[in-house]
């Protein structure tokens, strides 16, 4: 089956979390605010690849 945009913009968004994660988990934040500015795209990214999730299920329910 060929991939969706939805899909191809869901893999690019968890490719990139996982980036900042590991990121984070290998102490990259010099300081606090750098921590929370890593932090805080991780929850942008999550946020993000839950709103084309939901957007992929909306579609797919309009289409039923």
């Amino acid at each position: 089956m060929a991939k969706t945009v939805y899909d191809v913009l869901i893999d690019r968004f968890t490719e990139l979390k996982t980036d900042k994660e590991h990121a984070l988990c290998t102490g990259v934040a010099k300081d606090f605010a750098e921590y929370r500015e890593i932090c805080g795209a991780i929850q942008g990214l999550a946020t993000a690849i839950r709103e084309v999730h939901d957007l992929m299920r909306s579609k797919v329910e309009d289409d039923d």
